[in-house]
């Protein structure tokens, strides 16, 4: 019972925060348990890890709301982003009373470092597969972190009973009693409609769809939320695009623009919404919630953004489809380097992306390498073929579709060169997509190129498979720190891996999740195994036993972890600098 707890934090009031530890354990109330898994040794560390596991019943639990694996997301979703509001309200930062006793008035009471703080992992505006709710037969696991209440480094134990017997019990029963059964109701449903257009876009040659009404821009460059519907333009496909997908709990079908499988090309003048669109689709590889603008943005959960990387460590790699004949004999087949350039990197960027499954690639001309993207017939007659080598992605984007299955859509305002190879062709005026790809077709016919091919490799994606040397994952030492610093930065050991441009990677979440993915690999110490094997082992492992599966503090229930893709893994695999391959 709870009374044993609060027993222990009065005796415990005053003395060192060391002694925080034996609060430990399991305690039982009437309609919930609390497990307090890993107790912080001081109230600047990382902070205590509990649960609460409440029963289903306590939110009237129906079953079909987690009927699917797109339900059970959305479920999660709704509830930690209720519970991680509620948390804000009552540790909202406020200062502390001067004689250190508990404020019942100003939420949780704020000591040392930490101490007060109360949240849970908090979702963008996307639904992400997190940790933070477990789904148990008849139970509820609802995991948290918290900072155990000290002035200095003493405990402030009347606080603490404060947090942990009062204020946080009432929250988790504010939630229970008032939940919104037909909001959330709403985002199942959604939910259900996003997997719907998912299927039609599967089996019906499609590789994305933009739903009209959409509002693609956001309210600033450092904001993902929608810009205000009075300010946006608001998406409209062009007729000969447009198309209709029935889906659930609607009466009539979702119209919106559909992008085939191919060549699509995106131009349009500077400033009209090419970049916007193409942002919008590689968001779209996940589901976002109602509030979103975006929600009806559905890309092939396959798609990845490719983009130059100057300074990047390749290991390996099989570019000479796109980079052959080097200066001084320099082999390709299995390129390595510490610091690619602009098309090396972009080329290394692709073949690994195609090596993990990429069913489509998009690319923005704004952050590719101008030599790796397109030689023009003026530029092939000044530096012939034999001293040049680059093969521009070009010469590869139709065997990439033809013979691969691998669409491509480009975002470009420069080079019309890229007409001559596409299936379609959307021009953006003023953020209102048009279909130009007649246009296009005769432009192409009354302005020919003439330029020739530099095409002299295909891409076999069967001499791609790279193995890795799991020895290289080992971190020396006792002490294995691995640790997200933030979305784009991960410490491995003294390492440091940059994820900056991984630009379909949305937060600290899943970051984090990526990290111990590669302290997993390296505990495994397979031999043998592919790049894209060891990353199927990880899945399996998830699969199996829950995301935290992959987590050193497994038995902690870690609730701060989101689940990455297949491609962001081995992007942060392929960026550690100590990385070796077979």
């Amino acid at each position: 019972m709870l009374h044993s707890l609060e027993k222990m934090l009065r005796n415990l009031d005053g003395k060192s925060y060391k002694m925080y530890k034996q609060i430990e354990g399991s305690y039982e109330e009437e309609w919930f348990q609390l497990h307090i898994d890993y107790v912080q040794g001081d109230p600047f560390a990382a902070p205590t890890r509990i649960r609460w596991v409440i029963p289903k019943s306590f939110v009237a639990f129906e079953e079909e709301w987690v009927g699917t694996k797109a339900r059970k997301i959305a479920f999660v979703d709704y509830m930690t982003r209720q519970l991680a509001s509620e948390l804000v309200r009552i540790s909202g930062r406020h200062s502390q009373q001067s004689s250190g006793k508990p404020d019942s008035h100003h939420g949780l009471t704020k000591g040392t470092g930490n101490s007060g703080l109360a949240m849970m992992d908090t979702p963008g505006q996307e639904m992400l597969e997190r940790s933070s709710i477990a789904i148990l037969k008849h139970h509820l696991d609802i995991r948290m972190t918290i900072g155990l209440p000290a002035a200095g480094r003493r405990i402030l134990g009347l606080n603490a009973i404060q947090m942990l017997c009062n204020q946080l019990p009432l929250a988790l029963k504010k939630i229970g009693a008032s939940l919104d059964h037909a909001s959330l109701q709403a985002q199942l449903m959604l939910a259900d409609q996003q997997e719907d257009i998912r299927t039609f876009l599967r089996t019906n040659g499609y590789i994305a769809f933009v739903a009209n009404g959409s509002i693609l821009p956001r309210e600033s460059g450092i904001s993902n939320r929608p810009m205000h519907a009075s300010q946006a333009v608001a998406f409209q496909s062009p007729a000969s695009m447009e198309i209709e997908i029935p889906v659930r709990h609607r009466s009539a079908p979702i119209a919106g623009m559909g992008i085939r499988r191919g060549v699509t090309v995106i131009a349009g003048g500077g400033f009209h919404g090419k970049s916007t669109l193409l942002r919008s689709l590689e968001r779209g590889v996940y589901p976002h919630i109602a509030v979103d603008g975006r929600e009806f943005v559905i890309t092939d959960t396959d798609a990845v953004k490719i983009r130059a990387e100057d300074g990047r460590s390749i290991e390996r790699v099989n570019i000479q489809p796109f980079i052959n004949h080097l200066p001084f004999g320099q082999d390709t087949t299995a390129f390595t380097t510490e610091n690619a350039s602009g098309s090396t990197s972009q080329a290394a960027n692709i073949i690994e992306a195609l090596e993990m499954g990429a069913k489509a690639i998009l690319i923005d001309e704004d952050t590719s390498a101008t030599n790796f993207m397109i030689r023009d017939q003026r530029m092939q007659a000044l530096v012939h073929k034999e001293r040049e080598p680059i093969t521009p992605y070009m010469d590869h984007v139709r065997q990439l579709y033809e013979k691969q299955d691998v669409s491509t859509v480009i975002v470009t305002g420069g080079s019309g060169d890229y007409l001559e190879v596409s299936d379609q062709v959307i021009v953006m005026d003023a953020y209102v997509p048009q279909d130009a790809t007649l246009q296009a077709r005769e432009i192409v016919q009354s302005y020919p190129s003439h330029r020739s091919s530099d095409l002299e490799h295909e891409i076999d994606l069967m001499t791609s498979s790279r193995k890795l040397d799991s020895r290289s994952l080992m971190i020396p030492g006792s002490k294995q720190k691995v640790e997200a610093k933030n979305q784009t930065t991960i410490q491995y050991g003294r390492s440091w891996i940059d994820l900056a441009f991984l630009e379909q990677l949305l937060e600290t979440s899943q970051t984090r999740a990526i990290a111990y993915a590669l302290l997993w690999l390296q505990k495994q110490r397979k031999k043998n195994q592919s790049v894209s094997e060891a990353i199927d082992a990880v899945y399996t492992q998830i699969e199996e036993r829950g995301l935290e599966a992959i987590s050193p503090y497994y038995g902690a229930h870690p609730g701060d972890l989101a689940m990455p893709r297949r491609f962001e893994i081995a992007g942060a695999l392929n960026r550690y600098r100590l990385l070796r391959m077979q």
